[in-house]
């Protein structure tokens, strides 16, 4: 992805516009240390800023409001290309507000897309399938940044760029890389003002504000993956299970009148996701991989039920998923 006045493009772009520096120029740190200390940041500081994000040729780009009151985040992201659009998330939940349709969509899930959650609570296992290396300093919105490179130690999962806000460590910038360095996804902030003035208590009230607006809820259910008759034979190194839900989907005439499970595994930094609803040919007529940026989709029957695997992960990763699923009862 791409920085707007940035000169590179994505998908060629294969090191980073960085003054070199040498590992003793910062405090040294395990790679479960930096991810940490960015976490951290994301959780403490409140500002304001226009982030963009850039996939191969698409670029888009939003304008969010963070502020954290200790027990509590409150974001505001509003878009600024495409279809108008304004999301707003507390701790978990998430509304997001479609003005042109007045709907409004509540529901439960850990973050908007933006800046990824850089490191699952409890994950300390995450040093030994990555490791980070200091690579030099640069500036990102005007910011001094210090950059890191976290790669990762076999081919079962992507490597990341990470431009940090030196004093606090606020994650300025990000790509997804390839196997082979290349830059998948870019997401970064084109302009940030740290500890901006953002009210928490404005903010929700406005996510509140959902007169006129017709609310649709969607709220999975819990449930275990053995519960649904289902178990990971060979799992894949690295990725353990965080949750499974219960989730609705439409069916051929468009109508939400199935559900899938989704059992979703993480390593610490990458999340691959496995939905499985009942085959229906009408629906699902052609097995297929698509690569989107950093995002990965496998798709193909097992039997009477029809996989999807999708995530920041390489298509073999996804397919060691997929062959792996196995049928219980």
């Amino acid at each position: 992805m791409l920085v707007v006045a940035a000169s590179a493009h994505a998908g060629g772009e294969r090191n980073a516009a960085v003054t070199p520096g040498v590992e003793t120029a910062v405090q040294p740190r395990s790679v479960g240390a930096w991810l940490a200390r960015m976490n951290e940041a994301s959780r403490r500081r409140a500002y304001v800023g226009t982030v963009v994000v850039s996939t191969g040729d698409s670029m888009a780009s939003a304008r969010i409001w963070h502020v954290c009151d200790g027990t509590q985040q409150l974001e505001r992201v509003v878009t600024l290309t495409g279809a108008p659009r304004t999301t707003f998330r507390r701790n978990d939940e998430v509304v997001t507000f479609f003005p042109q349709s007045m709907v409004v969509v509540t529901e439960r899930r850990e973050s908007l897309g933006l800046f990824p959650k850089l490191l699952r609570d409890g994950d300390e296992a995450v040093g030994q399938f990555y490791q980070a290396r200091f690579v030099g300093h640069d500036r990102v919105a005007g910011l001094e940044a210090d950059v890191v490179l976290i790669e990762p130690r076999d081919r079962s999962r992507f490597g990341y760029r990470v431009w940090s806000e030196r004093s606090s460590g606020l994650v300025l910038r990000l790509q997804t890389l390839s196997l082979e360095g290349q830059v998948l996804e870019q997401v970064a902030f084109s302009e940030l003002q740290l500890d901006a003035p953002v009210s928490l208590q404005t903010l929700a009230r406005m996510m509140d504000r959902t007169a006129g607006y017709r609310i649709e809820r969607s709220e999975p259910t819990s449930t275990t993956a053995l519960s649904e008759g289902w178990t990971l034979a060979n799992p894949v190194p690295g990725f353990r299970s965080v949750s499974c839900q219960r989730r609705s989907v439409a069916g051929v005439d468009g109508r939400v009148n199935q559900t899938a499970m989704q059992w979703v595994f993480s390593d610490g930094l990458a999340t691959v996701s496995l939905f499985v609803q009942p085959y229906d040919p009408r629906l699902h007529a052609f097995e297929n991989a698509t690569v989107h940026g950093a995002t990965h989709t496998l798709t193909g029957r097992h039997g009477a039920w029809w996989v999807t695997a999708v995530g920041e992960a390489p298509l073999s990763t996804l397919a060691g998923f997929a062959k792996g699923l196995e049928r219980t009862r």
